[in-house]
């Protein structure tokens, strides 16, 4: 199976028939619409509710002003890391993030959170006795695991995509960025991706030890690491946070940290309480405009449109569902 196989049917016929702008019919369409103008026209059909037992609710202790500080993370659907999420719904199920702590924060690189103890036998807080151990396998994903829903594709490229140096193939499905090539497909640390701490291979970790990406896109752990969801809200929360000084970024006294008060999915919160958000379904025509906008703006500000975009700077939009 070859590299140009990577492309998902409905996106491949959306990019045919799009239109270069999306706007309410009554106004007058702006020559070169940004990406801001598409998102803002879109209309409601091409959002996608993201359902609470797919959120967590982290809430952080107060900031020095008392203002409380709550996260909310989008997890990785089905089939990409399937047992590091089946772990994390878990711990969330059995609190045990409760009093834990955001651990390390290093500059243009991540903020990570989890048992202090982790690493002291005699202290580390104990994990659920049903928590799973995922094999490297489970990095990637092999392109048969989508049966239909991925088809041949042409040799044309991508009409977003710039040249990539970290896969043959780039795309996005069901709104997340994703690379891969001949064989198998992999989701990509973008800014606010979430992905599991381990040790040294062969150890994956287990999804009690997180962390989010609050700098430039580090390409290089792509398939090194279990990436599990993404930061959906809040993520000033943990980008804004005082960088560790000790090595790569950790805290080097318990008064640095932040503590966390608790993690839940969102089903366990009360209706009112829990986060609602969609996002831009990426097989839509208003987000197929949106990424060739952002690939190659045109709109006043810009002189010189580049003809292609990294995949972690076409970022999904997700809102807030006001109705």
């Amino acid at each position: 199976m070859t590299s140009a196989r990577f492309r998902f049917a409905m996106l491949r016929t959306v990019a045919a028939l799009m239109p270069l702008s999306l706007v309410a019919a009554s106004d007058p369409p702006p020559a070169n619409p940004g990406p801001g103008e598409i998102i803002a026209a879109a209309p409601k059909k091409d959002w996608a509710r993201i359902p609470a037992e797919d959120l967590l609710v982290m809430e952080l202790a107060p900031d020095v002003k008392g203002k409380p500080r709550r996260v909310v993370i989008q997890l990785m659907p089905a089939p990409f890391s399937t047992g590091w999420v089946d772990n994390i719904r878990k711990l969330a199920t059995a609190h045990w993030w409760d009093d834990t702590a955001i651990v390390r924060v290093q500059d243009n690189y991540v903020v990570q959170w989890g048992d202090p103890d982790a690493e002291d036998e005699v202290r580390a807080k104990p994990l659920p006795a049903n928590i799973a151990k995922v094999p490297e396998s489970g990095y990637v994903v092999g392109l048969d695991a989508f049966g239909e829903a991925v088809a041949d594709r042409a040799s044309e490229p991508n009409p977003w995509a710039g040249p990539d140096a970290y896969a043959s193939t780039l795309d996005f499905f069901r709104g997340w960025p994703l690379a891969g090539n001949g064989e198998s497909v992999w989701p990509v640390h973008c800014y606010g991706m979430v992905g599991v701490g381990r040790n040294l291979s062969p150890d994956t970790g287990s999804g009690a030890e997180l962390y989010t990406v609050i700098g430039h896109a580090p390409r290089h752990l792509d398939r090194n690491i279990a990436l599990v969801g993404r930061v959906v809200e809040g993520i000033e929360h943990l980008s804004s946070l005082p960088r560790g000084t000790g090595a790569l970024g950790f805290y080097e006294t318990p008064e640095e940290r932040t503590v966390i008060r608790s993690v839940r999915l969102a089903t366990e919160l009360a209706e009112a309480e829990r986060p609602k958000l969609e996002y831009l379904e990426s097989t839509s025509e208003s987000f197929v405009a949106y990424a060739r906008a952002r690939a190659n703006r045109k709109d006043a500000f810009f002189n010189i449109p580049v003809g292609g975009a990294d995949i972690c700077n076409i970022p999904v939009p997700i809102r807030k569902i006001t109705q």
